[in-house]
């Protein structure tokens, strides 16, 4: 269902007018039996897990239910290597649950830099997870003791619950968009200018139903440039260049900027910085995790164009170092601030040596 708030501006209430929305003009909501009118409309309806149909799939579930199990499962199949997918398969795994976390393609991460995705994988099989890539399911059963799964290559998998976590879609399927003039892309998401403007020029659209960079603080972020750019006579676009953001995996994964792949294709000769060390913490404990670090930079300017951290608090650093890409910081500049010592955070300002491929 979705759910429509409805501020009156003029004394500052908030109605909540909550069931099926359909837009009946570029001026009016339809919800249930009560029509609502304003001069602007924001789309912020976000996005739907995708589940695929194959037989069996009503016994799965998505991540949405993940968070309301009335039960634990002892054994899990995690289905995709995204964000939530790898998210999610550190949770059951981090709570005893045995879990086999299974990806269609090649690596987990589509998307990251190639490094990230082979460290973070090899890190996570480390500490139990049955990472399978080539791996998809094909049918799914209900027995006497829970699940049996049938993958695509005849194995068959015994499990307690089986959550997929292969996509979202945007969320905009009955909502009367495209009746009313608003264009939508081929996968359902709704095009908008910079500013987050629609075809329909008193209609607004932030966040996942767009479809630009699906992360909540994205969508945050673009609420405030509308609310400013509309209301606040302060016009400006979000800049999605730049945006840091985090795996909440074990260890952690935040990243910035370009992978390598990237940054090659555009600037094309780039100078690569990259570790892999046991942090301080795990040396003195006897921990066996390891942290990644690698920092990626234009030859022709020295800007720092791509930054990835795996390791414990990766998140919190990034955060950091995103400000300081969105500065455009040269390498000159980190190698001459001091490092925090000990930390794995020094790293990014220690390392001098660039990589050089066997």
């Amino acid at each position: 269902m979705n759910r429509i708030y409805h501020t009156i501006l003029d004394n500052n209430d908030v109605e909540l007018y909550q069931g099926r929305a359909t837009l009946v003009d570029r001026n009016t909501v339809r919800v249930g039996d009560k029509e609502i009118t304003a001069k602007y409309i924001l789309i912020a309806t976000g996005g739907a897990p995708v589940m695929p149909e194959i037989p069996g799939i009503e016994h799965a579930i998505s991540s949405n239910e993940a968070l309301h199990l009335e039960e634990f499962p002892k054994r899990v199949i995690v289905v995709g290597g995204g964000y939530i997918a790898v998210e999610f398969a550190g949770i059951f795994n981090g709570l005893g649950a045995e879990v086999t976390q299974l990806y269609r393609s090649t690596q987990i991460l589509r998307g990251f830099d190639k490094d990230v995705q082979n460290f973070l994988a090899d890190e996570i099989q480390k500490k139990g997870i049955d990472l399978r890539t080539h791996s998809n399911p094909a049918k799914i059963e209900k027995t006497d003791s829970g699940l049996k799964v049938t993958l695509e290559d005849g194995d068959v998998l015994e499990t307690d619950a089986i959550m997929y976590a292969t996509g979202r879609r945007p969320n905009t399927a009955g909502l009367g968009l495209e009746d009313i003039g608003v264009e939508l892309k081929e996968n359902g998401a709704v095009k908008v200018t910079p500013d987050s403007q629609t075809t329909v020029d008193n209609i607004y659209a932030v966040g996942d139903v767009t479809d630009r960079i699906a992360l909540t603080p994205v969508a945050i972020h673009e609420g405030m440039a509308f609310a400013e750019t509309v209301f606040g006579g302060r016009p400006r676009a979000m800049d999605h260049e730049n945006v840091p953001s985090a795996v909440f995996s074990q260890p952690q994964v935040g990243t910035v900027g370009l992978t390598e792949e990237e940054a090659r294709e555009i600037y094309g000769e780039v100078d690569i910085y990259k570790s892999d060390f046991r942090p301080m913490k795990q040396t003195l404990t006897g921990g066996s995790e390891k942290a990644f670090v690698k920092l990626i930079v234009s030859q022709e300017s020295d800007i720092v164009v791509g930054a990835h951290i795996v390791g414990s608090d990766a998140a919190e650093i990034i955060q950091a170092v995103g400000i300081a890409l969105k500065c455009k910081a040269t390498k000159a500049q980190f190698d001459a601030t001091v490092g925090v010592h000990p930390s794995l955070a020094e790293e990014i300002v220690t390392m001098r040596e660039k990589f050089v491929a066997a």
